[in-house]
């Protein structure tokens, strides 16, 4: 059964639950339709702190190969043009800071690396839900993400790029998180 714990209730080191986690992107294609992706391969995991949010720590890594559009040669495209994923094989998030809105609402802040350039984001994330899973684990839910311009990472190899696709990319985290047992 999945509630929304309360903030104290979060205080454990989790791992990210690959199978219930979604690491997407939706980007405008001719500014007209969407093209919507996700990472298929990846890790991640979290700190939290439900005391003290601003102790919480979370990382991410995503395997660029493993990006899929639903569109083979459009992922290899995107793989190793977009992402120069042959030279890049690996994106990365890691928090820096995280602070608490309200009671279901974070902001974390922190470096993604993409194409080995890093800049600042924030994400909006909610707490979605928790609870207890059938083999007597606890996990935690959150569900966000962040607007980003692809552009200041460089993910632009043509002029023709820039006309195609729009500079502004939706980063789509939908997270089950298993705190780890002692």
């Amino acid at each position: 059964m999945s509630t929304v714990p309360r903030p104290d209730q979060l205080t454990g080191d989790y791992v990210f639950d690959t199978a219930r986690t979604r690491v997407a992107f939706v980007a405008r294609h001719t500014m007209s339709t969407r093209v919507r992706g996700h990472f298929a391969e990846f890790a991640g995991g979290a700190r939290l702190d439900g005391d003290d949010p601003s102790r919480s720590r979370a990382w991410l890594t995503a395997e660029a190969r493993s990006v899929r559009t639903g569109n083979r040669l459009r992922d290899d495209l995107v793989w190793g043009k977009f992402l120069d994923g042959a030279r890049h094989p690996a994106l990365s998030f890691t928090s820096t800071e995280v602070r608490r809105v309200d009671e279901a609402h974070y902001t974390v802040a922190g470096d993604l690396a993409v194409r080995d350039v890093v800049r600042q984001v924030v994400l909006d994330l909610t707490l979605t839900g928790g609870g207890t899973d059938a083999d007597g684990g606890s996990h935690v839910a959150f569900r966000g993400g962040a607007t980003i311009d692809r552009k200041g990472w460089g993910v632009d190899w043509n002029a023709l790029t820039s006309v195609m696709v729009a500079p502004r990319v939706l980063l789509e985290l939908d997270v089950v998180a298993v705190r780890e047992r002692r």
